[in-house]
């Protein structure tokens, strides 16, 4: 801690005063950093940090986001702006808010699917190797490369592997569309988006690539995190196709189901099994 401690100084020009534990980061370390000349930073420890900081800094060029300036990366740390507000804490207001914020976000658009290099998502990489065939992207570099990832690790059973698999060769006849090419954050829940005061204040670790818009919302219903308001004046900005509640919404949730399943196993595999289930 003295060495990063000796960074921090090196390159804000200010004693560091205190460190102090930031809630959220269940997959890596973060911490509150105070300086004698006042200032705030955050410090985070884990792995796949250089990436995270290239997305962060694509996500802050590309968009309008709020999203936190990186000062320093390395593999296995990046310091970075502290964004205030509290994480998991969206009132209707600031709900209203980041559907307007993400509206804005999947109208940004590109020529395929995928994007220019391999991003990830928490530790997990994600392959984005580009397409103009949504359906071809969202099987191979998605359902399928994750399902291969929580099987290898031994925490996707094979009976539930093989059922997805038989999924995802009938995928096009559940999905029923080609999307438009939008710009996606990728690991929007609530632990990510910080607010207060009604407006949302920070959104951070990204998982960015080019996809259908609706992998994110159906991400954003997983643990609850948005609801009623934010659809509402989302689709007064960006009109959402019924399909996706009745059908699209429930396929796109398995993709987050995997990487959950990739990283902690337990009742993830009930719930991508429940989904399977409707389909098979």
């Amino acid at each position: 801690m003295q060495e990063l401690s000796n960074l921090t100084e090196r390159i804000f020009g200010s004693r560091v005063t205190a460190t102090s534990g930031l809630s959220g980061g269940c997959l890596a370390d973060l911490r509150l950093v105070r300086l004698e000349n006042g200032r705030e930073v955050v410090l985070k420890q884990g792995d796949n940090l250089l990436c995270e900081a290239f997305m962060l800094d694509y996500l802050r060029r590309h968009t309008s986001l709020p999203i936190p300036e990186v000062f320093h990366s390395a593999e296995d740390c990046i310091l970075m702006e502290y964004m205030p507000g509290r994480a998991s804490a969206l009132d209707g207001a600031a709900e209203q808010h980041l559907a307007s914020l993400v509206a804005e976000l999947h109208e940004i658009t590109a020529p395929q699917f995928g994007f220019e290099r391999e991003t990830v998502i928490g530790p997990l990489n994600q392959p984005n190797d580009q397409t103009a065939d949504w359906c071809v992207f969202f099987r191979d570099r998605r359902l399928v490369h994750m399902a291969d990832q929580g099987r290898e690790a031994g925490k996707l059973p094979e009976e539930v592997y093989g059922r997805l698999l038989r999924l995802a060769d009938r995928l096009e006849q559940y999905l029923g569309h080609q999307p438009q090419v939008s710009l996606l954050h990728g690991d929007l829940w609530g632990g990510n988006i910080l607010s207060e005061r009604g407006r949302v204040t920070g959104l951070v670790d990204p998982a960015i690539y080019y996809g259908d818009a609706e992998v994110e919302l159906a991400f954003m219903t997983l643990f609850g995190t948005v609801g009623r308001r934010f659809f509402g004046r989302y689709s007064e900005q960006r009109p959402l196709d019924p399909d996706f509640f009745r059908t699209r919404k429930d396929i796109y949730l398995l993709y987050p189901l995997l990487v959950h399943v990739r990283l902690f196993g337990g009742s993830y595999v009930g719930q991508l099994d429940a989904i399977l289930g409707r389909y098979l």
